[in-house]
This record gives C-alpha cells, structure tokens and sequence, in this order.
C-alpha cells in the first residue's frame, strides 16, 4: 500500500507490557547489576534511574547509567565496572521476552490493516529493544518512537494516514488522551495483564471495515499468564449499525472476575 494512501484502518501497538514483557526485562537486569555488582551499587543505579524517568517521562536505561557514572566520578568511587552493564543491556534476548505468539497477532491484525509500533522511549535502547525483538521486522518497519506519544498525534497521522485508528497500550492514561483527541475516530484497548496463572482472559473483536459479513470479524486474545496470547477469527454478532461501515465500538467479553471498562 502507498504509504500515503489513507486506510480505512491503522492498528497502532505499544510494545512494553503490551507485546513485550518488560517487567520481566527489568526484574533480570535487578538481578544482574545484585549478582555482578552488589546490592548498593544496584540501589544507587535505580535511585538514578527512577530519578531520571521522573525528569523525562520515559524510562532511560542508558541515560540512567551515564548519570550514575558522573555521580561515581564526583564521589571518586570505584564502581566503573558497573558500566559494563551497558553490554547487558545491548545484547538482552528482548525475542525472549514477546508474550506468547504476539508476533502471531501483529501478523494477523497486518491482514486487516497496517500495524505500527507506536512507543515512548530513549532514540538508542528503545529501537534496539524493537529490532533485536522482532517487532521491527513484523511491522515492515513502521515503528514510531517518542517522548510522549500522546502528544505526536497529528504526526502520527501524517505518517500513517486512515479513517480509523485502534491504539492498544496497557496504561489507561495515555489511551484517555489520545481519545480525547481522536474521538470516534480512534478505538482503544486496554491489555489487562494477569499476574497469576489463571483462567481469566479478554477477548475482543472488531469488524472490517468493508465487510458486509456478520460472521467476518478480526479478534484476539488476553490470557494469564500474563499476556497477549493469540488471534483468531471468531463467529461475531452483527453490528448495531450497518456493517457496511467501520463499527467504532468493539464487541467484548470479560471472563475476568474483576469487569474493570478495557475498551472505549
């Protein structure tokens, strides 16, 4: 498709907690900088860390860790060897850390319309952390990486240009304002990662946008633990208004004990 063109609709996908378990990440790097490096220096990089990602809005690994090299450098300390970390981090196994068969879901939505990474993040680690996961290469290397994306609406249209929009990101915040923006316009989805292994999932489904079928719908699944599990065509009801045209709400079901709206 021209990459001009206007589609009739564009799925744009968050990567951390959303594809990507990076919790997961940040729970192996604890455990690396404890095991190589001691509990303390471990506690001063977080403290730079999280001081860091409250000044930027964003979580900075690298940026984190120049800083705690300038503070070690002030204190005449001796943890340099810290720096090594820089290497942990550049070589991660991010492929490792997809939720199960998320590629399997990019490659479906990609059958409805044009999917698109769209993250906030750093300009080194973060587009490492998509190439080196496999994201990159699923989208075709529509991958779209700013300070707060919220805000990068109107270039985000510009670059991927559609009648309607699906954002699916796990933090409720961002989604409510590009909504606010957006309006009928955007659909959002909102993951709810399980923590514990149970039976709970999500399921929701959406129609295309040129079907005349009630039974042609594009669907995909949440399911603990934790994560974005498969897509799957599904038998769907039909719409409340024509199908001939895009239904902007989805047809959801929650089996999770706690109904909490993950879908607007």
């Amino acid at each position: 498709m021209n990459r001009n063109a206007t589609a009739d609709l564009v799925f744009l996908l968050d990567v951390d907690n959303t594809l990507l378990d990076n919790d997961r990440v940040i729970a192996d790097l604890r455990s690396h900088l404890e095991a190589a490096f001691g509990a303390t220096s471990a506690a001063r990089y977080w403290a730079a860390f999280e001081a860091l990602r409250a000044e930027l809005g964003y979580a900075d690994y690298l940026g984190a860790l120049q800083r705690y090299r300038a503070d070690a450098q002030r204190g005449n300390s001796d943890d340099a060897q810290l720096l090594l970390m820089s290497s942990f981090l550049i070589d991660y196994p991010f492929a490792e850390r997809l939720y199960p068969r998320a590629l399997e879901v990019v490659a479906h939505l990609g059958r409805v319309g044009p999917t698109v990474i769209l993250s906030d993040g750093d300009v080194v680690f973060q587009p490492r952390k998509v190439q080196r996961s496999g994201l990159w290469d699923a989208v075709a290397g529509r991958v779209l990486i700013y300070v707060h994306k919220e805000q990068m609406l109107d270039e985000v249209q510009r670059q991927h240009p559609a009648r309607h929009y699906v954002m699916v990101d796990d933090k409720q915040r961002l989604l409510a304002a590009m909504k606010a923006v957006l309006g009928d316009r955007l659909t959002t989805v909102f993951p709810r990662q399980a923590t514990t292994p149970s039976t709970r999932s999500t399921r929701a489904c959406i129609r295309r946008p040129t079907s005349r079928s009630s039974k042609s719908a594009i669907c995909w699944v949440w399911t603990a633990p934790r994560g974005l599990i498969e897509a799957s065509r599904l038998q769907a009801q039909p719409a409340a208004r024509s199908p001939s045209r895009f239904h902007p709400g989805w047809t959801a079901a929650h089996s999770a004990p706690n109904r909490g709206r993950g879908f607007a």
